[in-house]
């Protein structure tokens, strides 16, 4: 299945992390949502960030380190659309500059807000919600 996804994850506290060639980043506590895609499997793509013990690869993995994942929401499609949806959480939330789009030109695939403001967003893309108890 290829795809894109959207990981909602919370950060119980205030933490500075270093985010591979990006360097130091302070995470302030609260939610974050990551927007990813997976034309290769999806459903492998996910069940690695869920993984507790990985190799260290994407921005993503040194955040999943610290923080915890609470949702997930998926679409099936053959083409890349994280690009066009992390454009739509940058209208509403705080980006955290040059995370997880190294291989395009977005500003950011990471965003921090409320969950309720995340939530609100993630609904208008009309995605499944994963279950974090079964695979895809």
């Amino acid at each position: 299945m290829k795809g894109c996804y959207i990981l909602i994850i919370e950060l119980k506290d205030n933490i500075t992390i270093q985010i591979g060639k990006i360097g130091n980043i302070l995470f302030k506590k609260g939610f974050y949502t990551y927007i990813g895609s997976a034309l290769n499997g999806l459903e492998l793509r996910i069940n690695r960030h869920l993984m507790k013990e990985k190799k260290i690869c994407w921005h993503i993995d040194y955040l999943l380190q610290h923080g915890r994942i609470i949702k997930i929401f998926y679409k099936e499609n053959d083409k890349k659309e994280e690009c066009s949806i992390a454009k739509k959480f940058e209208e509403k939330l705080l980006s955290i500059s040059n995370f997880g789009c190294s291989d395009c030109k977005c500003n950011s695939h990471l965003f921090y807000g409320t969950l309720k403001d995340i939530l609100y967003i993630v609904d208008k893309f009309n995605m499944n919600q994963y279950s974090l108890n079964a695979k895809i």
